[in-house]
């Protein structure tokens, strides 16, 4: 684990998809407001790692027992656990979006009363090993993957879709 972690902000933002700070913060939250504990011999780092590991790479649990020397029971147990405070402190994570009002002065708004924001999809480039390129090959040939992203009226993402799969139509 300490490889993942200390080592460098690239090593875990490539492993964890967040940099060493965003990580220690995330444990932070979890401990201090979630509630999560240290095991008697895994600590909420660890179980934080293994559940990110599995999230940011659609890992397996035989995978993740292999890579933390532990059994699959104590995977499954320490993921179900993290994902337990992690859903215990939505309210904080997850952004509530507000209907845009009716006497909104904004010029951006104004056809919009009632709505909850602004909806847009992209195409974000994607490096994929050579196996997978075809299914991210998008029509122009590039290997990307469709996003689909909500705005609210403060610009804040209150809702967003990855790997949207498109069709061309000939």
């Amino acid at each position: 684990m300490n490889e993942l972690v200390e080592v460098s902000d690239e090593v875990c933002k490539d492993m964890l998809r967040m940099d060493r700070l965003v990580f220690s913060r995330l444990c932070s939250l979890l401990q201090d407001l979630g509630g999560l504990t240290n095991s008697k011999y895994v600590n909420v780092q660890e179980k934080v790692v293994m559940f990110l590991s599995i999230l940011a790479h659609h890992t397996k649990n035989r995978s993740i027992k292999f890579q933390f020397k532990r059994s699959g029971q104590t995977v499954s147990k320490h993921f179900h656990s993290v994902l337990k405070y992690v859903l215990k402190l939505h309210s904080l994570f997850l952004v509530q979006p507000e209907p845009v009002a009716e006497d909104s002065e904004d010029p951006r708004w104004q056809n919009f009363k009632g709505c909850l924001g602004a909806l847009d999809g992209t195409y974000i480039d994607v490096h994929v090993p050579a196996v997978d390129q075809a299914r991210y090959r998008n029509r122009k040939g590039q290997t990307s993957v469709n996003v689909l992203g909500v705005c609210d009226m403060n610009m804040r993402f209150v809702y967003v879709l990855s790997g949207i799969k498109t069709y061309l139509v000939p």
